[in-house]
């Protein structure tokens, strides 16, 4: 997730350049209404920043207390801590970013590993309730949408382990046992409950060494890059509910809904321990945005919901996208979907991806889109969601 991807965002939306006027052509229609979902559906001349916005209200929901370890994102010593912080009892989540970045002496195979201390004066339990660990790879987008994936999917475990007082267990034993190779990233997103005051520490170190071992004899905290990375620290917010202002018409066209662009939705704020001060999570990764999109058609029309690469054009290290979301029926069941579903990633316009498709009411009632969308783990942002109108005849 590097910075130098995110930190365009915010100007390119503010000064309104390079955004050229957008056309809709009738026969767009039926590519959309007989797509698979999850394809990429081209859109020549269509997509633009220059789409109405949906206006939103959004809500913080109640959340874990959320950790994140993307700074720095490339660890470039044998041996370090990239991240480290407390947690109270209660619900936590823990998104791991971390890449195997050593080069001096020389290239060599790590681990990177994530591990709980309990702080408190009893027995700490910990009992995983979401979790998504992949095969550490150099293919980041492909990491970044089966992680979401495997998130979204996964129903925790019954399974509850002890701590005692003092001492240390691995997160993920998963983590242990894999070697990350040099440019590899090691990626984990997990959701846990604990009962007593922990702490959280993400270390890279030698294959062979056990993280326990390792978490008593590595010091150094390593200082954060800035130019690469989302952030690190521990942030209050997690979770968003975000509504539609009013309700969209399809006979109003085509209009978008952008969060997680830094502008309008601003990245959340939390705090970094290892320097006692603010963190920013440019980004916002890991976050949690539940949607709710109220919609009627006055006109007859259904709704096709697209996302699209709309950062391509604006820098080199905005060549692709990959997202998973899930999302409420339509022409296609509910559920988590892959996008691209067909490849692993669009590049840039006319790629659309197609996220499912919502025939009209029969009475022209109103109807609620649902969603549940994170900002992608190695994809630029944002990654806007377009409401098109579709004559589904």
């Amino acid at each position: 997730m590097t910075k130098k991807r995110i930190v365009l965002l915010s100007a390119v939306l503010l000064s309104g350049i390079n955004l050229k006027a957008q056309t809709y052509k009738p026969e767009f229609d039926k590519l959309l209404v007989n797509a698979k979902q999850g394809t990429i559906v081209e859109l020549p001349g269509f997509l633009s920043e220059k789409l109405p916005e949906i206006p939103y209200d959004k809500m913080i929901l109640p959340g874990p207390q959320f950790i994140i370890s993307d700074d720095p994102e490339y660890i470039r010593v044998p041996e370090g801590i990239s991240l480290r912080e407390k947690v109270q009892p209660g619900a936590v989540r823990l998104y791991m970013y971390n890449v195997n970045g050593v080069k001096e002496p020389q290239k060599m195979d790590r681990k990177i590993t994530a591990l709980i201390r309990n702080t408190g004066k009893s027995v700490l339990h910990i009992r995983m309730l979401k979790y998504s660990s992949q095969k550490p790879s150099g293919n980041y987008f492909q990491i970044g949408k089966q992680g979401l994936a495997d998130y979204f999917a996964s129903k925790g475990d019954e399974k509850i382990r002890e701590i005692k007082p003092g001492q240390a267990l691995p997160i993920d034993e998963k983590l242990e046992k894999n070697i990350v190779k040099y440019d590899e990233l090691a990626h984990g997103f997990y959701e846990f409950t604990v009962d007593q005051p922990a702490e959280i520490t993400i270390l890279q170190t030698d294959p062979a060494t056990p993280g326990v071992k390792a978490l008593e004899r590595v010091t150094n905290i390593l200082p954060p890059k800035g130019e690469s990375g989302a952030g690190r620290g521990i942030y209050g917010v997690s979770n968003y509910l975000l509504r539609n202002k009013g309700v969209f018409d399809t006979q109003n066209g085509p209009s978008a809904i952008t969060v997680a662009e830094g502008v309008k939705d601003n990245w959340v704020l939390g705090w970094e321990s290892s320097r006692n001060q603010q963190a920013k999570l440019v980004g916002n990764y890991g976050v949690m945005y539940n949607m709710e999109i109220k919609w009627k058609s006055t006109n007859g029309k259904g709704l096709a919901l697209v996302t699209w690469n709309g950062r391509s054009a604006d820098s080199k290290w905005c060549n692709g996208m990959a997202a998973t979301m899930v999302v409420s029926k339509g022409l296609f069941k509910e559920g988590i979907i892959q996008l691209p579903s067909d490849r692993l990633i669009t590049r840039s316009a006319p790629e659309s991806i197609l996220i499912q498709v919502f025939p009209p009411a029969a009475n022209g009632e109103e109807q609620t889109i649902k969603l549940t969308y994170s900002p992608p783990g190695a994809s630029c942002l944002p990654t806007p969601l377009i409401l098109i109108p579709v004559d589904m005849k």
